[in-house]
């Protein structure tokens, strides 16, 4: 378990190996499934994007900005974290000793991974197969949904529900229609 050093209040973030369960607006895996509006939902949490650059800091000294161009290459550009996502978890990994700065001939900063963060990293193969797994999964999803003739079934499926729902009340009959022709075609898209 990271212990939190000297870290001020304003700083100190959840532990990669926390098992406390948290709400949606903290990076949990609840979802909010009331109200009209829907936020997009942060794809990772800071325990996850830093086993990421733990993964990559393994394979040899980084700067922040390759870090990012190795985790959106993972997703094919689907997932891309931003500057204020990595730099701050660089700085915690460094405070928390899992990985200390080194400097390039140019005088840059790059990160390594210390003895200890390789020791965690190992701890957390499993969770960051998963995190992996889902980047990868990230690219296979839009690669198949850009195939044009995917992309065609997808907008007609989509123009059709909203023009009926466009007409006005639906009877009863009609809403259990409408459901089933959705869950048919959901379950036939399933299995196939």
């Amino acid at each position: 378990m990271i212990s939190m050093k000297k870290t001020p209040p304003y700083r100190q973030q959840e532990p990669l190996d926390s098992d406390k369960p948290r709400p949606a607006a903290m990076g949990g895996k609840e979802h909010c499934l009331g109200g009209r509006k829907h936020r997009r939902e942060r794809m990772f949490d800071s325990a996850d994007i830093r086993l990421l650059i733990m993964h990559f800091l393994a394979q040899g000294p980084a700067h922040g900005y390759e870090l990012i161009k190795a985790i959106q290459e993972l997703s094919k550009g689907e997932y891309t974290p931003s500057a204020s996502i990595v730099y701050p978890n660089l700085t915690f990994l460094e405070e928390q000793g899992m990985a200390s700065p080194v400097y390039d001939g140019a005088g840059k900063k790059q990160y390594r991974l210390t003895e200890e963060g390789q020791s965690l990293l190992d701890v957390q193969r499993g969770n960051l197969n998963g995190i992996i797994d889902r980047l990868y999964s990230m690219a296979i999803l839009s690669n198949n949904r850009s195939i044009p003739e995917m992309q065609r079934a997808i907008n007609n499926i989509r123009t059709a529900l909203n023009l009926r729902l466009a007409k006005g009340k639906i009877s009863q009959q009609a809403l259990y229609n409408i459901i089933d022709a959705l869950d048919n075609a959901a379950k036939e898209i399933e299995r196939s």
